[in-house]
């Protein structure tokens, strides 16, 4: 046994990093980077968010947004940065901060938040995690495993030695989440106090998250599916209860409130009429197993039971047991499409080709041997080149999937006139409920596929079987 060695070189490992004071807890941090390097990453990373990332077309909310994430960051214990907050074109339900004051959220969390209190807990509990520095602490912890396990492998003469300490490094590092989060819940909760916001909303925004989880197992199991959730910050793994967070992060926030705490319900609500409810119009729309696109002017098909995701480099079609799937990507048309597919296939051998023609569009596609084979297209539209790769995971053959690739492929036409309707997005409007009015009412002729009523319940704060008053502003979808 090498104990000893092991030992010193832990000593060495922690040699190489450095203390410092948090800025919001006063504790000693282990961290490995200076105030000036964790700006100039933040600067870094917030360029390539905005290559990824759409920024959402609508200036007034952009504003609006900015304008009570600045309220609330004023007074923080990092007040002196430039934060900067924006709205993401993505129905996914997220926020999340970069170094240095970039703060995002989703378009997709706008939707389910029911004040310009709950907005501000959002853009708070984010603020807390740049003034805590959890992402320097995180990178820093990271690092520091990296070293010593490259450390370790040398000490011992055993290479895998490096990977079990990146292993525990990154355990380490990920067993921090539940304090960490809770940290930023308590200085959320402080700011939003401070800036004149009611800190209940922070337990607010997590009953709203709760909801979504309980919404996503309840059609799954309507379904006969298991459910595998992806919450807001991995809030269920990580996230104390809500009787513990009411104890420790609102309880003491509310000390720091002075005067009257504002919620501002109706001017949140006013800010959301008209946002697209999942796709946008710009980003592509999914209806059913067909695809549209008013932009790009085209559409496409899936085969049946097949999902769709849609991010802003990729459109993918799954098949159900996703051993199956198709992955388009766009890119700029140079050449002919045969020169096109070969030139980015750089000399791989081209098996079964074919050149593509289909409602006046040029295209070219063929099967690139190997396991697993994949099917590969292009087809030029316009100044585009539309980039197909499809293939079959679990060393299953290319053949018992092929024909529905070359469908999907062959059913990329543009756009007619009388589709451009489809290409547009469901949207969220307000009306006031009347007496006697339900949801179930409201829900009647709904574009929303699945269940709209439980959809709208889940909008309103009112899932799973609440019912509005009689004058309540509520979202609806049409």
């Amino acid at each position: 046994m090498r104990l000893p060695t092991i030992a010193l070189l832990i000593l060495l490992a922690a040699g190489v990093t450095g203390c410092a004071t948090n800025p919001a807890t006063g504790k000693s941090n282990f961290v490995m980077m200076s105030e000036q390097q964790e700006l100039e990453l933040g600067r870094s990373a917030s360029q390539e968010i905005a290559k990824q990332y759409p920024r959402y077309a609508d200036e007034k909310l952009q504003t609006y947004v900015q304008r009570v994430g600045e309220r609330v960051a004023q007074y923080s214990h990092r007040s002196n940065l430039d934060y900067r907050f924006t709205v993401i074109d993505s129905p996914d339900i997220n926020a999340f901060a970069l170094p240095g004051g970039y703060i995002y959220i989703h378009r997709g969390l706008l939707a389910y938040l029911g004040s310009e209190a709950e907005l501000a807990a959002v853009l708070g509990h984010e603020v807390g995690h740049v003034t805590a520095r959890h992402s320097v602490q995180q990178q820093s912890q990271s690092m520091a495993w990296n070293v010593f396990g490259q450390m370790v492998a040398i000490g011992t003469g055993v290479g895998a030695a490096g990977d079990l300490t990146n292993v525990l490094g990154t355990a380490m590092v990920r067993g921090y989440g539940r304090d960490m989060e809770l940290e930023a819940d308590g200085l959320g909760a402080q700011y939003l106090a401070r800036s004149g916001y009611d800190p209940q909303a922070m337990i607010e925004v997590v009953k709203v998250l709760k909801s979504q989880e309980d919404f996503a197992r309840d059609q799954a199991a309507k379904r006969g599916q298991a459910v595998s959730t992806s919450s807001y910050h991995g809030v269920f793994d990580t996230h104390p209860d809500n009787e513990r967070r009411l104890q420790q992060v609102v309880g003491p926030a509310r000390a720091l409130a002075a005067g009257q705490q504002e919620v501002n319900r109706e001017v949140f609500l006013q800010h959301l009429e008209g946002l697209p409810f999942g796709d946008s119009e710009a980003t592509g729309v999914r209806r059913g197993q067909r695809f549209y696109h008013a932009g790009l002017g085209f559409t496409l098909s899936f085969p049946q039971g097949w999902t769709q995701t849609n991010r802003p480099d990729v459109l993918l079609g799954q098949s159900a047991d996703q051993h199956a799937f198709v992955a388009m990507t766009l890119d700029r048309a140079e050449r002919t499409p045969e020169e096109f597919l070969r030139a980015r296939l750089g000399g791989q051998r081209l098996a079964m080709p074919e050149a593509l023609n289909q409602a006046g569009l040029q295209g070219y596609t063929g099967v690139i041997p190997g396991r697993p084979a994949k099917r590969v297209a292009v087809i030029f539209k316009d100044k585009n080149a539309f980039l197909f790769v499809a293939a079959v995971k679990n060393g299953a053959s290319l053949e018992s999937e092929d024909e529905r690739f070359l469908q999907t492929i062959k059913s990329f036409r543009p756009l007619k006139t009388e589709e451009r309707k489809l290409a547009q997005p469901i949207r969220l409007h307000l009306v006031r409920a009347k007496a006697g009015q339900s949801l179930a009412d409201l829900a009647k002729g709904s574009p929303l596929p699945g269940d709209a009523e439980a959809t709208l319940r889940l909008l309103n704060h009112l899932y799973p079987t609440g019912e509005p008053q009689p004058g309540d502003w509520l979202k609806v979808l049409r």
